[in-house]
């Protein structure tokens, strides 16, 4: 624990004893009060507390007092509560003010460590959970943990002490009536571990349907082209009904649990009151007890009444951060499946070179990758093409070791990926996916975003290269032009074209472009092509794509089918081979070529 926070809690337990004492020093003093009433006419009086007379005493001595000692006391005692009233509730205002702070604060921290969390936690594990799962617990749940250490934590103290005090009063004070006022005490303890079970339980239930509901929304807004498209908005209302009716069963059983035992609680509470105030007449009549005293026990329990209500308040406190907190934390104590050694060291390049050796990788048991091996040099570019799902876009995710392989390893100047820091390794390897994200934000900030200081120039010319400059500069806001949530307003080859900004704004040693030019016509990336020449002369370059055009001038390829490469050279050796690969290109260019033929035979004649 912080310093920081050690201080509030201390000033916030200080601040509980002083307003635990005040609040117990009412009812003696009310009971005081009565027994003086009782002797305005003679004056003769006398206040059973010892503390009580002691203090009554020592202000008439201050305040002065009248030819009345009854009366004298009386004013004493109205004094004596108008300060105990005070101090209490400048005690419980600290006490609160500690508990809000103390809960705020560690609401931010947790917030801060979730999200960090988040930053690192390995893709594998991001693709088998759903956002708006991971949104719900980082704001629901950090929310519940909060309110439990904001309302709970103090005041659970406050709650003990004070109970705790006056149990300890009233037995001191008379030992049956004591016991029989806290009588309901064991029917309290019953009622409320047996609700802090179910609520636990249907406050883990609720948040997890809190978080189907999330999921529910979250890809209803994400998908509201294809919601239109289709007129499926009356499906999309049924599914969003049925989560929402789901929650509000498990709110309404919630609110069952709670109010049966607040009810319950309070009836054995008032039960045991009747008790004191039967058996305690019948003293006050035998002259065994004093009317103040039997008002004293009265006012104790009507102090202890409070507490007893606000024990189902904490009951819900506690199921809910329990519950939340686990959901949360469940998070938090994940180990990244990548991270780095705690050895080490900085990525540190000389040339530049990357190399595959008998690479091997699968998702879930199943083999993507069998023992893959090539190498990326400086100023070379080896092209990748094969089937869908062959394992082409894999090759690209585990350069900048978004994962491991299971098998095998993979170099940069002969040092393992997984023996240098993500973060070295991430600024050296520029990746363009094909599944472009933008931020919401301006053209400018999403082209900087590996680098937000970048100036002005450098920005400008890194989507001259990317063939973005003069549609930038034509739109109305230039640079500055919001892009819309997730560069909506945007075409798929404009995003593109940006994402290649984007990555070539950090000139990083070795660039891999994973069919990130599909939504960018043949001219166009032609033109990138060419602006990018100068930018990669030395530096390797790998090309994924399904479109051969886009990687024929590579000066090696491979065909990759079924995660082996069954076909490897030049684009003149691989057509000489009549393999896979002169298949695809009998597929996609030759018929462009014999109608660039026919066409051109056609204007000879």
């Amino acid at each position: 624990m912080s310093l920081q926070y050690r201080w509030r809690l201390v000033f916030g337990l200080i601040a509980i004893f002083l307003a635990s004492g005040f609040q117990l020093a009412l009812p003696i003093l009310i009971g005081s009060a009565v027994d003086a009433a009782n002797g305005l006419d003679d004056g003769s009086f006398v206040i059973a507390n010892t503390m009580a007379a002691s203090a009554v005493d020592s202000t008439t001595d201050i305040f002065g007092g009248s030819d009345n000692p009854a009366k004298s006391a009386l004013i004493a005692i109205a004094i004596l509560l108008f300060i105990s009233s005070v101090g209490r509730g400048l005690a419980a205002m600290v006490q609160n003010y500690m508990g809000e702070s103390i809960g705020q604060n560690i609401g931010y921290q947790l917030r801060m460590l979730y999200y960090e969390k988040l930053q690192r936690l390995s893709f594998s594990y991001h693709a088998g959970v759903h956002t708006g799962d991971l949104i719900t617990r980082g704001i629901v749940d950090v929310e519940g943990v909060r309110m439990f250490v904001q309302t709970a934590l103090l005041r659970t103290v406050f709650l003990v002490v004070l109970i705790g005090t006056g149990m300890y009063l009233m037995l001191s004070e008379d030992l049956v009536l004591g016991l029989i006022s806290l009588s309901f005490v064991p029917f309290v303890a019953w009622r409320a571990t047996a609700a802090r079970l179910k609520l636990r339980s249907n406050w883990y239930d609720l948040q997890e349907r809190l978080s189907a509901l999330t999921k529910v929304m979250d890809e209803n807004l994400g998908g509201i082209r294809v919601v239109r498209a289709f007129a499926s908005q009356k499906h999309e209302m049924d599914k969003f009904d049925e989560a929402s009716n789901e929650t509000l069963a498990l709110a309404n059983v919630q609110v069952g649990i709670r109010a049966s035992s607040i009810s319950l609680m309070g009836v054995a509470f008032m039960l045991s009151m009747a008790a004191v105030l039967w058996v305690g007449g019948l003293k006050v009549i035998e002259g065994e007890l004093s009317a103040g005293e039997l008002t004293q026990f009265l006012a104790f329990m009507s102090i202890l009444l409070q507490p007893v209500r606000q024990i189902g308040m904490m009951i819900n406190g506690y199921a809910r951060g329990s519950a939340t907190g686990g959901r949360l934390f469940a998070v938090l104590d994940i180990d990244p499946a990548i991270q780095d050694k705690p050895d080490a060291q900085p990525l540190e390049i000389t040339q530049g070179t990357l190399e595959f050796h008998n690479v091997s990788f699968g998702y879930e048991g199943e083999h993507t990758l069998n023992g893959v091996s090539f190498k990326a040099e400086p100023g070379h570019t080896v092209g990748i093409v094969g089937p869908p799902g062959s394992g082409k876009s894999t090759i690209a995710h585990l350069v900048p070791r978004f994962y491991d392989p299971i098998e095998g390893h993979i170099t940069i100047d002969g040092q393992d990926l997984r023996d240098v820091t993500l973060d070295s390794l991430r600024k050296a390897v520029g990746v363009v996916e094909q599944d472009t994200f933008l931020f919401t934000a301006s053209v400018e900030h999403n082209v900087a975003y590996g680098d937000p200081w970048a100036p002005d120039d450098r920005v400008e010319l890194a989507s001259k290269y990317a063939q973005l400059g003069d549609y930038i500069e034509r739109l109305p806001g230039g640079y500055d032009t919001m892009v819309g949530e997730r560069g909506v307003s945007l075409s798929g080859g404009q995003r593109q074209r940006l994402s290649i900004a984007r990555s070539i704004l950090l000139k990083p040693q070795l660039i891999v472009f994973d069919d990130s030019t599909a939504a960018i016509d043949a001219a166009t990336e032609q033109r990138i092509r060419a602006a990018l020449t100068d930018l990669t002369k030395d530096r390797g370059t790998i090309i994924i794509s399904h479109r051969l055009s886009s990687l024929m001038h590579a000066d090696e390829i491979l065909f990759i089918e079924a995660g082996k490469i069954v076909e490897r050279g030049t684009h003149e050796e691989l057509l000489a081979q009549g393999g896979h690969y002169n298949d695809l290109y009998e597929l996609q260019i030759r018929p462009n070529e014999d109608s660039r033929n026919s066409q051109d035979e056609g204007s000879a004649s």
